[in-house]
């Protein structure tokens, strides 16, 4: 039984040891996301305000407040 427990404890630790060395892999692919998602808004953004988008949502926005109820 002694062995059992020592196995299953040297298994726990080495189990903390390796979550420890991967820690930084999380922040960097989290750091990456949002650079992604800040990519993207700039990209949507700019989209949006361009002149032939920004004149057809202005249009369905105002066929949408002239529409009689």
């Amino acid at each position: 039984m002694y062995q059992a427990v020592r196995a299953r404890l040297r298994a726990l630790v080495c189990g903390a040891r390796a979550a420890r060395r991967d820690a930084g892999i999380v922040t960097s692919e989290y750091a990456m996301g949002i650079v992604a998602a800040v990519a993207f808004a700039v990209v949507l953004y700019e989209v949006v305000n361009s002149g032939p988008v920004s004149t057809a949502l202005r249009n369905i926005v105002q066929q949408a407040l002239d529409g009689r109820m």
